[in-house]
């Protein structure tokens, strides 16, 4: 299956000059949101994980299912003021400002395994601010996946500078 198929473009958004790469047809044909889900599975099934990190709100649609076919625990990063719990937080850049993220601080236990999956991996200022949470935290990373990578733009040649394994199921340059 080609999920560019299923990811519609959309020039001008969130502001002028950006194109925001719309994953929603993804998500309405059961087809294809399950073969995105069950293609991270197969290549993230070995990799030893006990807990799925993603961001809000994206990150949740592919990172929550992907937990459940995988039978391991998912902890929800979220925007400031989101979280009932006592949270650390991290601000990073995005492609077209600057963002602040919040993970429960019990949420990962020191050394346990954690997969960090997000939607789109564009700048990596989503995912270094996940890697970091999950560090501070104790973790032990052991992957990074994406349904979507732009490689025209920072956010692989960061990833790979982090020393992370990542994977992605989609390329757009």
């Amino acid at each position: 299956m080609n999920l560019r198929d299923f990811v519609r473009d959309i020039p001008d958004y969130p502001k002028e000059g950006i194109v925001f790469f719309d994953i929603t047809p993804i998500l309405s044909d059961p087809h294809a949101f399950r073969h995105t889900v069950d293609c991270l599975a197969e290549r993230f099934k070995d990799c030893g994980a006990t807990k799925i990190v993603a961001a809000e709100a994206r990150g949740f649609i592919f990172g929550a299912p992907l937990a459940y076919a995988m039978g391991i625990g998912f902890v929800p990063v979220r925007k400031p003021g989101k979280l009932p719990y006592k949270s650390r937080c991290v601000t990073y850049d995005l492609e077209y400002g600057t963002d602040t993220l919040c993970m429960h601080e019990d949420a990962i236990a020191p050394g346990e395994k954690v997969l960090v999956i997000d939607d789109l991996l564009a700048t990596g200022g989503t995912a270094e601010g996940m890697l970091k949470l999950v560090r501070e935290a104790g973790g032990d990373i052991v992957g990074c996946g994406f349904v979507i990578q732009l490689g025209f733009l920072d956010g692989p040649r960061k990833m790979k500078d982090s020393g992370q394994e990542h994977c992605f199921l989609l390329e757009l340059d």
